[in-house]
């Protein structure tokens, strides 16, 4: 994804004016925004991380209950 913004100097155009192009040009091809935008975008999960997560809860929640017909846990409420 290379978006690539070309500005030639004009004649008699300084180089403060030629700066200010080029950095309006910038703004308006939107690649800032898109960098700024995926700079904290986090990736969903695939779908074999979410199966394997979803495995150990269900023996995690196996082994507590397990424990708790044993009576060796007792019964605490966290909400």
């Amino acid at each position: 994804m290379a978006i690539n913004v070309k500005i030639t100097k004009k004649n008699n155009e300084n180089s403060v004016s030629v700066l200010k192009r080029f950095s309006r040009r910038v703004q308006e091809s939107g690649v800032i925004i898109k960098v700024k935008s995926k700079r904290y975008a986090e990736r969903l999960p695939s779908d074999y991380t979410k199966k394997k997560n979803k495995l150990k809860s269900l023996k995690k929640r196996g082994e507590f209950q397990k424990l708790f017909k044993l009576g060796k846990i007792a019964a605490t409420t966290k909400r």
